[in-house]
């Protein structure tokens, strides 16, 4: 057949998203790579710490999901030829969804059964499985769970292109991939590109994150002897393949979560491979740019046994190889102003001969790295680089809108060939804003509708402050919320209070309790965000945030009078109820804390966080309280898998 682009309709049991939360990441979520030291030698160079962010902000959290599931049907893009066929989720994205071999009828990749949202994202939810595209900053992609921008193109050849591109906020980026097949290839070909158009070196994370198979048996394959890790809160480096006398690349003998970032040397090809006992598997390569390589397991104990549970129905077990920019996920790359950094990224079936699998970690990696030098995949890719540097600045066919931020951001020759949609009206009036000046002023009942004030543009807002916003709540709650972002504490406080004063909002209330924790002044934090919450009792994020807030205030109190005069429906809303009981427990209330904690089977948040022991810790505590003895931590409340 020649090769197509298609679009399809897929069939999947999946959880609501839910809508964005109402108030903006001001305090953050928390974030492993912000928490570490680093015992390294002098010319590990891998920037850590570079590129770091305490929050999502100007992304908004997506904590509104539950673990209810029905079915649902979603867009699909695919890709096919004689040899392979690759399904996309356009409006997830941009996942990968799907990589079958059509001459052996096996899916490369871990597709999994439903969509089941958890808090392990930039900005909370994710799903697992295929292969996901991370961009800007640390982290999964803020557009992980989010529609691309979708679009058609073709080579010079005709062959058709399936184009899916955004516009970064953070580091005020577009990001284009290009996917096709050509008649006679064996693996889906992937362009990226990235292009810094501003005058300013800024920090660049890029990590393609590709679910594959447990295998029983299975081996992960890399061109590399030594590999960064991290354990005990410090990063330091490793020999491979053996490490505390658990060979790594044997994935199923690996006890606890943990990374592997493989240091590949300068001169080897950059690739991963993961392959079942037969020797046959995924291989993903790429040229130069993308240098490095990573195992993710989620391990073998009972927490890790947890999560696998806690994100699928009955797709069974995973693990994650990577390919990123930098050396580790610790930080990010300086990226120079007026650049561009493509790359190739090709992903396909391969099979190793089962001598050479059966060997050692040595072996198995030289038997594929003289596959592709002495194919000259390297070069052959680079030449495709070149070859199609033409079509990839081509116009494209929209068939699918993105977000409307890539549409009020300037850009040059080098992106100009994307096309971005202002649709939303929303976005519309913020651009009339930056036009004229003048802000719009919505009911303060209502959420904020966007947040588009940064460091760029914060002189420009504060002006109008003096002059035609002078009256407007709104544009000071927005210069509050800029100032608190760029950790002008003092500054955000006083616009805070003075978009208060001219309309009292609960949204001005939230900022006032975030710079009152931030600055140590714990009662008026608390009071502040309890005005909020009685403003807007029928918001779930708020209640979310809100009941954090008086939770790291030590209101305890205040949490409980507030989570009594809920009704049912709230109550039964895992976060907020954790916090409830967590506030008996630091009250002294220690048996109701404990009936709560169990009925129904006990306690689930929908939205624990990645590494978080909060609900062990718990249940432990409660437990040996009551009963005056420790017991292990039961496998239901159990997600201290690192």
């Amino acid at each position: 057949m020649k090769p197509e682009l298609r679009w399809d309709r897929m069939k999947i049991w999946a959880a609501d998203l839910g809508p964005q939360s109402s108030v903006p990441d001001l305090l953050g979520e928390h974030i492993l790579q912000n928490h570490l030291e680093f015992r390294l030698e002098e010319g590990d160079e891998i920037y850590e710490g570079y590129g770091r962010r305490k929050n999502a902000y100007p992304y908004r959290q997506y904590n509104g999901y539950t673990r209810e599931r029905k079915e649902k049907e979603i867009q699909t893009a695919i890709l096919e030829n004689d040899f392979l066929k690759a399904v996309f989720l356009p409006e997830y994205g941009g996942r990968l969804w799907e990589l079958w071999d059509k001459t052996t009828g096996k899916n490369l990749l871990y597709t999994n059964d439903v969509l089941q949202f958890g808090n392990l994202a930039i900005r909370n939810a994710w799903f697992s499985g295929g292969v996901e595209w991370n961009v800007g900053i640390i982290g999964h992609n803020p557009y992980t769970v989010s529609p691309l921008y979708t679009a058609v193109t073709e080579l010079e050849n005709h062959t058709p292109v399936l184009r899916m591109y955004e516009y970064e906020r953070v580091r005020k980026v577009p990001y284009q991939m290009d996917f096709w097949l050509e008649e006679d290839d064996r693996f889906l070909n992937c362009r990226m590109r990235i292009v810094n158009e501003s005058s300013e070196v800024i920090p660049m994370y890029w990590w393609s994150n590709m679910a594959v198979p447990e295998y029983e048996g299975g081996k992960i394959v890399v061109p590399a002897g030594q590999a960064f890790t991290f354990a005990d809160g410090a990063v330091f480096k490793v020999d491979l393949p053996v490490v505390n006398g658990i060979d790594i690349t044997d994935y199923k003998k690996i006890p606890r979560s943990v990374d592997y970032f493989f240091d590949i040397p300068e001169e080897m090809p950059k690739f991963i491979a993961n392959l079942d006992r037969e020797g046959y598997g995924l291989l993903q390569v790429s040229t130069k740019r993308l240098r490095s390589r990573k195992l993710f397991s989620w391990g073998n104990g009972q927490a890790s046994n947890h999560w696998q549970e806690f994100l699928t129905d009955r797709a069974g077990r995973y693990v994650e190889i990577q390919a990123g920019l930098g050396k580790t996920q610790y930080g990010c790359l300086p990226m120079a102003p007026h650049t561009a950094w493509e790359w190739m990224e090709k992903y396909g079936p391969v099979p190793m001969s089962g001598e050479r699998f059966r060997g050692s970690h040595s072996e198995r990696a030289g038997e594929l790295t003289n596959f592709l030098v002495e194919n000259h995949w390297e070069e052959a890719m680079e030449e495709t680089l070149k070859r199609t540097s033409g079509p990839a600045k081509k116009k494209a066919e929209l068939v699918m809108p993105g977000s409307g931020y890539g549409a009020l951001a300037p850009r040059g020759k080098w992106s100009g060939h994307l096309e971005f949609v202002l649709a939303d009206e929303a976005i519309k009036k913020w651009q009339s804003f930056f036009q004229e000046g003048t802000l719009h002023k919505p009911d303060p009942q209502y959420a904020p509708d966007e947040f588009l004030i940064d460091e760029e543009n914060i002189g420009f807002l504060t002006e109008t402050l003096k002059k035609q916003n002078r009256e407007n709540w709104y544009a000071f709650y927005q210069a509050g919320t800029a100032c608190f972002a760029l950790e002008d504490y003092e500054k955000a406080e006083g616009y805070y209070k003075k978009s208060f004063e001219l309309e009292a909002n609960a949204w001005a209330c939230h900022g006032l309790a975030c710079t009152g924790l931030v600055r140590g002044r714990k009662k008026d934090a608390a009071q502040w965000i309890a005005r909020g919450i009685e403003m807007q009792k029928n918001d779930g994020s708020y209640m979310k945030e809100g009941l954090k807030i008086l939770f790291l205030c030590e209101a305890y109190e205040e949490v409980c009078g507030i989570y009594e005069s809920l009704g049912r429906v709230w109550q039964q809303t895992g976060k907020l109820k954790f916090y409830y009981i967590s506030a008996l427990h630091r009250l002294g209330k220690e048996k109701k804390a404990y009936e709560l904690l169990e009925e129904n089977g006990g306690l689930i948040v929908e939205d624990i966080r990645e590494g978080e022991d909060s609900i062990a810790q718990l249940w432990q505590e409660l437990y040996e309280n009551l009963h005056s003895v420790k017991m292990p931590v039961p496998y239901r409340y159990d997600f201290k898998a690192f």
